[in-house]
């Protein structure tokens, strides 16, 4: 067992693996290329009987586990979107970890709580959110989101739900492109995936106001209650951005909770120039999104905003007589904020993040992301034998393979899902795919927090040389 009196001489092995992982993790296949089971029959069926050194631990570390993981933090890393990390988030969760506190209210850590509080205050000023709003920090967008719909729940029911059981007749509404949390948390909630309405998207994949309205005024008719709307500031398929001003006049006119989810997109609101997105967000109710996504904070780490912090506690307080203080009502006690008990320091990672890249590091970052996205997306359009099949936007491309003497749908589908395959069955990327409009296309994030243009251009490299492979 090791010894936690001599830490500094254990630790320095650990920080030297993390060292080389870190200085070699170009040298890796991005995406693992191990087998259903590879790992799994190399590990004992059962634990050891007596304490093994930490150098034996690391050499199955590397022997065993590493060729299993696929490198999220990996500069070739193009694939879904991007769970960022950094060297000074890595820091600062070393310390949490060290602390190992359990943060569920003021009394359990008094740093931890007012920490939290003012990191959100950090960023809901500088993303132009409204003043009066109050934050916390949630595990990932599903839980915010999960919050968000309950919430939406209670209100509409009086906050009668949670002790009399959830009405059949509540609806919830997003378009066909939001995430699919959306859909589990509707099920969760108990309002029921038969009252998810999905609603058309236009040419830009974005939701559709006057269809929306148009839903809503029929199920009113009908006697059902339309209960909350989810916007996308980014659908996870194509980025695209709802328009959230006229959705939010009829979220007002017929006193519909609106939730707003910008899990990927919302870093990009810490550059005035994309603030543009949020337009009209002082009517809706809640927003979310992740640093853990593109602010360069190790997951997990979600930003949840709401306008009225009252009814989100009225919708998760429960106080027993071992959670009762002297200090309740004077300060945030976070475990009523949100569906667990237990939670994790996460503030302290923001705080070195925001204080060591600053608001200044990190908005050149975001831009320079952008920037090498525009370049991506120019290079394999002038290819000739690919095609955008949406404008770029942020550090978001998606294009498809597409020689000019194949012009049959089906075809050009299966020739980019093979095209994806072999990219990610080399090591050399990691794509990912969406269907748009029944297009196959594939996705291209350029979001990793050291990524440079070097990594870019191996990448438009890969993916010209695998597709003459195909033709």
């Amino acid at each position: 067992m090791l010894d936690r009196n001599n830490f500094s001489k254990e630790a320095e092995l650990v920080s030297q693996w993390v060292q080389n992982y870190l200085k070699n993790i170009d040298s890796f296949p991005v995406k693992s290329q191990v087998q259903p089971k590879d790992i799994y029959n190399q590990i004992p069926d059962s634990p050891p009987l007596e304490s093994e050194n930490l150098e034996s631990i690391l050499k199955d570390l590397n022997e065993i586990i590493l060729p299993g993981i696929t490198h999220w933090q990996h500069p070739n890393y193009h694939a879904y979107f991007n769970a960022n990390s950094s060297v000074e988030s890595l820091l600062a969760e070393h310390i949490t970890t060290a602390i190992a506190a359990q943060c569920m209210i003021w009394e359990t850590s008094p740093a931890a709580a007012e920490l939290e509080e003012r990191m959100m205050e950090w960023l809901r000023d500088n993303m132009a959110l409204p003043k009066s709003w109050e934050g916390v920090i949630q595990d990932t967008a599903s839980t915010a989101t999960l919050a968000a719909i309950l919430t939406a729940r209670e209100i509409k029911t009086d906050f009668r739900s949670n002790v009399e059981g959830v009405p059949n007749n509540l609806r919830v509404y997003c378009s066909k492109e939001t995430h699919s949390s959306i859909e589990k948390a509707v099920a969760i909630s108990g309002i029921g995936t038969k009252n998810l309405v999905k609603i058309e998207v236009d040419e830009k994949m974005r939701l559709i106001p006057e269809a929306l309205e148009k839903r809503i005024e029929a199920d009113i008719a009908q006697g059902l209650v339309p209960c909350c709307v989810v916007v996308a500031i980014g659908t996870t398929g194509t980025v695209a951005v709802d328009p959230l001003k006229p959705i939010a006049r009829i979220c007002k006119k017929h006193d519909i909770f609106l939730h707003v989810d910008a899990a990927f997109a919302g870093t990009a609101l810490l550059l005035p120039e994309y603030q543009w997105m949020i337009e009209g967000i002082e009517e809706a109710d809640a927003f979310v999104f992740n640093p853990h996504k593109w602010m360069f904070t190790n997951f997990d780490c979600t930003a949840y905003f709401v306008k009225d912090v009252q009814a989100l506690v009225k919708t998760f307080e429960v106080l027993p007589e071992y959670l009762k203080t002297k200090t309740r009502g004077q300060v945030n006690d976070y475990r009523d904020w949100g569906i667990p008990l237990g939670r994790r320091f996460r503030a302290l990672k923001l705080w070195f993040v925001l204080r060591s890249f600053g608001l200044n590091g990190i908005q050149k970052r975001l831009r320079e992301h952008i920037q090498l996205t525009e370049y991506f997306a120019e290079n394999i359009k002038a290819s000739g034998n690919f095609e955008l099949v949406l404008p770029a936007f942020l550090n978001f491309s998606c294009f498809r393979f597409h020689p000019p003497h194949i012009q049959d749908e089906e075809q050009l589908n299966q020739l980019n899902e093979e095209l994806v395959q072999q990219i990610n069955a080399s090591g050399h990327l990691y794509l990912t795919h969406t269907k748009i409009k029944g297009k196959y296309v594939l996705r291209m994030v350029i979001g990793q927090t050291y990524v440079e243009q070097k990594h870019v251009d191996h990448a438009l490299e890969v993916i010209k040389s695998m597709a003459e492979t195909l033709v």
